[in-house]
């Protein structure tokens, strides 16, 4: 329990410095997100391909793969807003 709960703040964190600083380079504010739906869209399909893949299993997804992958999501909605909210209060680097 308590590695999921920090393996969750860790791939919250990662996704906002990830995506604050995409969105600082190429000036656009939802991007990391549209970056990280796909990741996650692609990680899915290749779960499901076969016996082959390395995420097939019995059980499929268990709540441990899935909080973290949550985490990380609102990670990367967060740095969106973060870097909208300053764009908004008039700093022109972001």
């Amino acid at each position: 329990m308590l590695q999921m709960i920090i393996a969750t703040v860790l791939m919250m964190v990662l996704f906002f410095g990830l995506g604050f600083i995409l969105n600082m380079l190429m000036k656009t504010t939802w991007f990391p997100l549209y970056v990280y739906i796909a990741l996650i869209i692609g990680v899915i399909i290749y779960g499901y391909m076969g016996t082959a893949s390395f995420l097939s299993s019995d059980t499929g997804f268990t709540i441990v793969d899935i909080v973290p992958a949550i985490g990380g999501f609102a990670g990367a909605i967060l740095s969106g807003s973060a870097i909208k909210a300053l764009r908004i209060k008039g700093f022109k680097m972001f």
